[in-house]
């Protein structure tokens, strides 16, 4: 286990003082009923802790990064990031699902690849960051492995702000139009495409972007109409 557990480590990239600590993350309940006679403690209150301190980092990283996104914006990408699924996506890039210390049945059951019990270890591994070398190894890794997709190339695509929500509940609350989208040009082979998106709020108010996708060009066009409305207010 020893190497498994250096395996791991240099993955998320800390080195752990109690590796005590490491082990219990990963040690599912099931392992307690085949090991009556051993001293061993599952992770589930581990998960408890880890829940907790994941939801404080990543409410944290979203106000730096968004510090005039409205508590709704917030809310719906915090509930993102920190929801079962995205989770099991990280506990897949960091392949717990090899380093799970599970009981016989649990492993006969395909225990290693259920999304539930990934998705609980990678909290009860934020847990363990954190007692043993407190807050800043969790932020690290929750920058590292929970803010980036999963191939670890970019900004995960929940941190970046739902612009098109934000415009149609502000079109809501200034009594216009419900936005329309038109995908008007594309260009680049099949492998490569560039989208351009246009959005139109009502007559007046207009934006055009480009981007890789048409998600990504239609939120872009969003931000481009929001922040021509707000400098309407200015």
């Amino acid at each position: 286990m020893s190497a498994a557990l250096d395996e791991l480590e240099a993955i998320v990239g800390y080195r752990f003082r109690n590796r005590d600590l490491l082990s219990r993350a990963l040690t599912h309940k099931s392992r307690l009923f085949d090991c009556s006679g051993e001293n061993l403690s599952a992770n589930e209150r581990m998960e408890f802790l880890g829940d907790s301190i994941l939801g404080f980092l990543v409410s944290e990283l979203l106000l730096n990064l968004h510090p005039d996104a409205p508590e709704g914006t917030l809310s719906k990408m915090k509930s993102r990031l920190v929801s079962e699924a995205h989770l099991f996506t990280v506990a897949q890039a960091l392949g717990i699902g090899e380093f799970l210390i599970l009981g016989r049945g649990e492993e006969m059951s395909g225990g290693r690849t259920k999304k539930a019990l990934q998705a609980d270890a990678v909290e009860a591994l934020i847990a363990a960051l954190y007692l043993d070398g407190g807050m800043e190894p969790c932020r690290a890794f929750v920058e590292k492995w929970v803010a980036r997709d999963p191939a670890g190339t970019g900004p995960n695509e929940a941190f970046v702000s739902d612009y098109k929500s934000s415009l149609q509940e502000l079109a809501q609350a200034l009594r216009l139009p419900v936005p329309r989208y038109s995908t008007v040009e594309e260009r680049g082979p099949d492998h490569a495409k560039t989208f351009v998106v246009e959005v139109r709020l009502g007559r007046e108010w207009t934006g055009r972007a480009e981007g890789l996708s048409k998600k990504s060009a239609g939120q872009e066009a969003a931000r481009l109409v929001i922040e021509k409305l707000g400098e309407r207010d200015r």
